[in-house]
């Protein structure tokens, strides 16, 4: 029996195989709407609030005191 995943976007069932090229979403169009989402910020990755101010070099001279 195949193994199956709902798409993220519309939560149709798609097979997870190789030849799935847009895995784990069942067409381009969820996985182009999917991407636009990220893009336009409205989906994000929890980070450290701390941080979310300072550059990269910071950072590193923060973490070396």
């Amino acid at each position: 029996m195949p193994t199956t995943v709902k798409c993220p976007k519309c939560g149709k069932e798609v097979e997870w195989k190789k030849e799935n090229r847009f895995r784990p979403f069942c067409s381009q169009r969820c996985k182009l709407i999917d991407l636009g989402a990220w893009a336009n910020e409205e989906r994000s990755i929890p980070g450290n609030p701390a941080f979310d101010d300072l550059m990269s070099s910071d950072i590193d001279d923060h973490l070396k005191h």
